[in-house]
């Protein structure tokens, strides 16, 4: 329990001290010497000074002469239990004490330093000094509080409750800063930029341009599987117009897909925005119930409108587009290739590798990011890396530092594949193969790649379709499946690159067209909705009153944090009026305080170790070395007792370590013959005025 107070840096300790006990070992400076070894915060006060043996006193102790302390001692003389029992006026007492250090002849000297008014002065002094030597950092913590809470206050100067026009203010102002959020998070501006993850635009700008792009183009090299198209059944740009068709229909399932992927991070940035009207639980529950259907209602109309945009794709195929490859440069590029290749396969992918190569991108880097390269344990075991995938290769590196590289993968003939996950298993798991069943890495004829999210892996596997690697479904069909008439084998190849062609720019302009849809028919409508009909809304939907009514919990907090921040500025403004010019007094020197043991309390019968009494007899003795006295002093905790000449010879001996080698009565003594042998006079003992 004393510990808890006495080891705070700010706290005096008072050291006390019967002065007809040894001094040296007081449990008191025990303790104090623990938790303050340098003696800066203890002041020693030694009591009962007027219960000492006649002839014997403390001086040498009070001059700080014997066992020393590095602020000294003090001491004081309290009421007697006498005293106590008379009602003794403390009055009386200060002024009985002041006349004992006046009239005792080894303290008359020191009486101005001695008795519990200079102890009072003395706390006083330390007390001022404690003050003038913390105030610079208590006003700089302060400061630094004042700062923090006016960010907190800031949103609550509005709300005073002697303002009738309160819960308006609060309303107007409450709705303002929902649609500045809002707006901020759809941007990723100002202080709404979430750094832990993304959120909101961020979120929404990765689904135009990764989700949204990688389903598209699942569904766009669906055509590659397009075999058996037959000369009998269709002319060639009937057979062309009626798969052009049927593959833009397939695109109706990804552009639905991708609006309800941006409507439901709408919907979590619109909650994450209403955070800040946890203070109006009603507010909150109508602001996210009005925007929200609001939402719903633009959904339907982007949803029409997206599907319209299909339509008017299949309303006409434009075979004059400038992007368009057209029928006859197409055929004559094929009638070339057959011309000059040995066989019908050959001639066939030697056209696949030209048309290929007309639509190669640069060597770019397509994405950067960190994977887990799953490998058994006996070949090293999984790993992260730092990997780069660009329009030719695949790196990973040690880190992100891209210093030192452990394998460059190039990607041809490579494929994707999904792996299921393992039992326990957290990670999204794909693999890497070659198609042409060689090893990928190092003996490894595939390498699995894990990452924490299936966004992630949705992400990268879109990435790998932009660089070329397609997923293992998409893999042509056998070669039997195809027809060994040349003429038929060269229709369906025209065919299938006019498709591929066309659908190529059907699918640039869809990826153009959604983004500026949503954005103008969905996000950019619930920012306008939000700054000029949305408070209309508001109250309309019911009670003013009961919807801006607070909730208990956000009251007693705002109210708490007020008070703080009032308290704070009031004490700043107190500490701004005390004068430092103070009268301070220096620290005193360091003191050789080794006599004070470490260890834990002792015993209560332990005698201590004399020494050669000095020339005069000091009121405690403590451990010096020395040769043994002739006449010992044992020490003892128990209370004293008060010395007759002829008491009985086998009770306690009084504990006075201030008498110069005494021994119990009763006891053969070996002093010198004529050494005077003078009785001890104790007084009861009494409570401590510091008690």
């Amino acid at each position: 329990m004393i510990m808890q107070f006495i080891t705070r840096e700010s706290c005096l300790i008072l050291a006390v001290t019967p002065a007809n006990t040894d001094l040296a070992n007081s449990d008191a400076l025990k303790v104090a010497k623990e938790v303050d070894p340098q003696g800066l915060r203890t002041i020693g006060v030694i009591t009962k000074l007027d219960l000492m043996d006649e002839g014997t006193d403390a001086r040498d102790i009070l001059e700080n002469k014997l066992l020393p302390l590095r602020r000294g001692y003090i001491g004081v003389v309290n009421r007697s239990q006498k005293d106590i029992d008379g009602r003794k006026d403390i009055r009386a007492a200060m002024a009985a004490e002041r006349k004992f250090f006046l009239s005792h002849p080894s303290y008359r000297h020191m009486a101005e330093r001695m008795g519990t008014p200079h102890l009072q002065k003395t706390l006083n002094q330390q007390l001022t000094n404690h003050i003038r030597d913390t105030l610079p950092g208590l006003r700089s913590k302060l400061q630094s509080q004042l700062l923090s809470l006016e960010k907190e206050v800031e949103e609550y100067k509005n709300f005073r409750p002697d303002d009738p026009t309160r819960k308006t203010k609060a309303l107007l102002q409450m709705v303002q800063q929902f649609g500045v959020d809002f707006e901020k998070r759809i941007e990723g501006s100002g202080d709404q930029v979430d750094t832990a993850e993304l959120s909101g635009g961020a979120r929404i700008n990765r689904i135009f341009h990764e989700r949204f792009p990688f389903e598209l183009l699942i569904k766009f090299h669906a055509i590659k599987n397009v075999h058996g198209v037959r000369t009998g059944l269709f002319t060639p740009d009937l057979a062309f117009e009626a798969i052009v068709k049927k593959q833009i229909i397939k695109l109706k399932e990804p552009c639905l897909k991708c609006i309800d992927l941006v409507i439901q991070e709408l919907i979590n940035t619109f909650r994450q925005c209403t955070n800040k009207l946890g203070s109006y639980p009603r507010l909150r529950e109508e602001t996210e119930r009005i925007v929200t259907n609001y939402v719903r209602e633009r959904e339907g109309k982007t949803k029409d409108q997206v599907l319209l945009l299909i339509d008017i794709e299949l309303s006409y195929i434009n075979t004059n587009h400038e992007d368009f490859i057209g029928f006859a440069k197409l055929t004559q590029i094929i009638i070339l290739l057959l011309c000059y290749s040995n066989n019908t396969d050959n001639g066939v992918q030697s056209q696949r590798n030209i048309v290929n190569k007309k639509r190669a991108i640069p060597n770019q880097v397509i994405r950067k990011g960190w994977l887990t390269l799953h490998i058994s344990i006996m070949k090293g075991g999984s790993k992260e890396y730092w990997f780069v995938l660009s329009a030719e290769s695949l790196s990973w590196y040690k880190d992100e530092e891209e210093k030192e590289k452990k394998y460059m993968l190039p990607l041809d003939n490579l494929k994707l594949r999904d792996v299921e996950k393992g039992f326990m298993s957290t990670k999204h798991i794909f693999a890497i193969f070659n198609t042409e069943q060689r090893n990928v890495y190092k003996d490894l004829r595939q390498i699995e790649l894990a990452c924490n999210t299936q966004e992630d892996m949705d992400s990268w596997k879109a990435s790998f379709l932009r660089a070329g690697v397609y997923p293992e479904k998409d893999q042509a069909a056998p070669a039997d499946t195809f027809s060994m008439d040349p003429q038929l084998e060269r229709q369906v190849e025209t065919i299938r690159n006019l498709v591929d062609s066309y659908i190529g720019i059907v699918n640039k302009t869809i990826r153009d067209l959604m983004p500026k849809t949503i954005m103008h028919l969905m996000i950019n409508s619930a920012k306008d909705f939000i700054h000029s009909e949305l408070l209309a809304y508001l109250y309309s939907s019911g009670d003013q009153n009961s919807l801006m009514e607070e909730s208990a919990d956000q009251a007693q907090r705002r109210d708490e944090m007020l008070r703080m921040y009032h308290a704070i500025k009031e004490a700043l403004g107190i500490i701004g009026d005390i004068s430092t010019s103070t009268v301070s007094t220096p620290v005193p020197p360091p003191v050789n305080d080794t006599w004070i043991p470490e260890t834990s309390p002792t015993p209560q019968h332990r005698p201590p170790i004399s020494a050669p009494p000095p020339s005069r007899p000091p009121a405690v003795r403590g451990p010096t070395p020395g040769p043994p006295l002739l006449n010992p002093t044992p020490s003892f905790a128990a209370p004293p007792i008060p010395s007759r000449p002829g008491q009985d010879p086998f009770s306690a001996p009084p504990q006075i370590p201030s008498r110069p080698g005494r021994i119990p009565p009763g006891i053969p003594s070996r002093r010198p013959p004529g050494a005077p042998n003078r009785p001890t006079i104790i007084r009861p003992a009494e409570p401590s005025l510091l008690d």
